[in-house]
C-alpha cells in the first residue's frame, strides 16, 4: 500500500483560515464529529417557532442564523464586516423531544445557542443536547448520533460590528 507524503492536503487537518464562500455541508455519526458542528453553531441565533420535531419522521429540525465563525478571522484581518448565514440544523433518528426552560408557545422567543453535546447510552443510541444561553436546553434522545449542519443562504452582513464574546469566569 502506498502511503501519502505528509505535506498532502489530504492528510491535513481542516482550518478555519481555509474558509471560503461555499455553503458548509457538514455531518456527524460519530461523538468525535459534533465538536466541529458544535464550534460552528456557537452563538447562532433562532426563534422558538423554527424548530420543529416531526414525530413520524424522526426529524427534529431547527433553521439558524449562523455566525460564521469559519470566516471571523479572516474578516477581522481583512476589516470587513463579520457575517451570517441561514443554517438548517437536522437530527435525524430522534425518539423524544425534551426542553428546560423554553416554551414551545412562545413562538417569537430569541434563543442563543451556546453548544451541542453527545451523552452516549447503549448500542449508539444516547441524548443530543443543545445547551442554550439562560439556562436553556435542548435533550434530544436518539436512536443513533445523526446530526447535519448544512447552509442555505448565502452569507450576509452581521448586525452587531463585533463578533461574539463570552466571559470566562
Amino acid at each position: 500500500m502506498a502511503t501519502r507524503p505528509k505535506n498532502d492536503p489530504a492528510q491535513q487537518d481542516a482550518r478555519f483560515e481555509d474558509a471560503d464562500e461555499r455553503p458548509l455541508r457538514l455531518h456527524a455519526v460519530e461523538p468525535e464529529d459534533l465538536p466541529i458542528i458544535s464550534a460552528l453553531v456557537q452563538d447562532a441565533v433562532t426563534e422558538v417557532g423554527r424548530a420543529a420535531w416531526a414525530r413520524r419522521r424522526r426529524r427534529f429540525t431547527v433553521m439558524l442564523n449562523r455566525f460564521r465563525w469559519e470566516d471571523a478571522e479572516r474578516a477581522a484581518r481583512d476589516g470587513r464586516p463579520f457575517e451570517r448565514v441561514q443554517s438548517l440544523l437536522v437530527v435525524d433518528s430522534v425518539l423524544r423531544v425534551r426542553a428546560q426552560d423554553v416554551d414551545p408557545r412562545a413562538t417569537e422567543t430569541v434563543l442563543s445557542l451556546l453548544a451541542l453535546s453527545f451523552e452516549p447510552g447503549e448500542d449508539g443510541a444516547g441524548t443530543l443536547r443543545v445547551t442554550l444561553a439562560g439556562d436553556g436546553e435542548v435533550a434530544i434522545d436518539v436512536e443513533c448520533l445523526d446530526v447535519a449542519l448544512c447552509d442555505v443562504s448565502a452569507p450576509y452582513v452581521a448586525r452587531a460590528a463585533a463578533a461574539p464574546a463570552h466571559r470566562s469566569d
